[in-house]
């Protein structure tokens, strides 16, 4: 009777591999820094912020209302921080886009693999912190939606202030959709806020 062929031994990550597919982890993120917020080119900004940008304002914000509403602050950084890992593969993708793409289909393959070599407690966490967020059920998971609204928001005032009449149009839609108390009254403040003047109350300037 002819014997079974051997099985192959299964791979087990070393520490040496493990490290290594962190870096590569690590490597990919970075490549936000040079991934832009393609819907601003709608409004005629040649050369809008980042998705890292983006990412690392909205983590503020999500911390900030987080204490707020009384929800896990850490547990909001991190849904801020993973949300948009995907588009270091796939890129932005404006909403003109998402009307023709299945986009959010693609988003969660990428991610998938993505974490997929990661170490099992990290790959777990990330995981079920992006799974909260998109399920949006949470406490935490509201106030990280309302936090990215928000940047967007506060982006949009910003181009407006800075000379980009268009970014306007973003103004009128994106509030209807926040749900936390906090990220409304911010939204009402914001209609009049002058995002040019903060730094006068910290630099006196000489007569």
């Amino acid at each position: 009777m002819p014997k079974k062929p051997a099985s192959r031994p299964s791979k087990k990550s070393t520490p040496t591999t493990s490290r290594s597919s962190a870096l590569d982890f690590f490597a990919e993120a970075g490549l936000l820094k040079r991934v832009k917020r393609s819907g601003w080119w709608v409004a005629g900004i040649e050369n809008p912020e980042s998705v890292a940008d983006h990412c690392f304002r909205c983590a503020v914000i999500g911390f900030y209302m987080a204490h707020e509403e009384g929800a896990d602050a850490y547990r909001v950084l991190a849904m801020t921080l993973f949300n948009d890992i995907h588009e270091a593969r796939i890129n932005d993708l404006h909403k003109m886009g998402h009307y023709y793409i299945d986009f959010k289909a693609a988003e969660k393959r990428v991610f998938a693999d993505q974490v997929a070599d990661l170490p099992s407690k990290v790959k777990s966490e990330i995981t079920g912190v992006r799974h909260d967020y998109d399920a949006q059920e949470t406490l935490e998971a509201l106030v990280a939606r309302d936090a990215d609204i928000l940047e967007c928001l506060v982006q949009a005032k910003e181009y407006c202030d800075n000379g980009y009449p268009v970014a306007k149009k973003f103004l009128k839609r994106a509030p209807g959709f926040l749900k936390t108390r906090t990220a409304k009254e911010l939204w009402e403040s914001l209609q009049t806020w002058d995002s040019t003047v903060w730094w006068e109350n910290v630099v006196k300037f000489e007569r």
